[in-house]
């Protein structure tokens, strides 16, 4: 008998589900991504070995820009609804006679970028829409001894979120005067700990340095 032939098919794969399912994944990406924010002052951050990751939350940074001023940024802790950003400016608003509104409040809660406006122009700054415009109050924090604001904002930082840490970002061309004036704040804190920002350093490997 004969051998009966089956008829041959090419295989057909049906790529409409998983285009689909990756169109869904993308829109939910861009809808609940948040895009980040320009810091008021470019930094560019000394290389270095190390690997420790710098920590995600309870974290207050002082950025020092290359022309010595100093801006900082801190979060709203591991629970956002805890308001930590909220009630750190209502403290400094008591300290410096400056009556905050809600609206003010909840405005530098949500911001996300680093601060260095001076507290006596906080709510000008808060108040302008106009990114552009806001950029005008952006002058640095106040560190001087007569005018110490920078240390009022360490204080109310920790005292509002005890387990903050601090870290200190600063440009390869930042003048060390610049960065002691920082570091003396802190240890007068007591704040004797502290993280260095860098950029990891590609390390070349050689054949001298490869374990034979």
């Amino acid at each position: 008998m004969p051998k009966i032939k089956l008829p041959t098919k090419s295989p057909h794969i049906d790529m409409t589900p998983m285009v689909d399912l990756f169109s869904v994944v993308l829109t939910f990406l861009m809808l609940t991504a948040t895009m980040r924010q320009p810091e008021p002052a470019p930094v560019d951050t000394p290389n270095s070995v190390s690997e420790k990751p710098t920590p995600s939350v309870d974290i207050m940074t002082i950025l020092i820009s290359k022309d010595g001023k100093v801006f900082l940024n801190v979060d709203n802790g591991k629970d956002t609804l805890l308001n930590y950003r909220e009630k750190i400016l209502t403290e400094m608003g008591k300290q410096y006679n400056v009556d905050f509104t809600p609206a003010e409040l909840r405005e530098f809660g949500k911001n996300p970028s680093s601060i260095g406006v001076p507290m006596e122009k906080m709510k000008e700054f808060l108040d302008t829409k106009d990114a552009a415009s806001k950029k005008v109050f952006q002058t640095g924090i106040p560190l001087d001894s007569l005018n110490n604001q920078l240390a009022s904002w360490v204080l109310y930082c920790r005292q509002v979120n005890p387990l903050v840490n601090a870290c200190i970002k600063g440009d390869t061309k930042t003048e060390f005067p610049a960065v002691k004036k920082v570091l003396d704040i802190l240890q007068d804190k007591n704040v004797n700990r502290f993280d260095l920002i860098t950029n990891l350093e590609a390390v070349k490997i050689t054949e001298a340095n490869t374990p034979k």
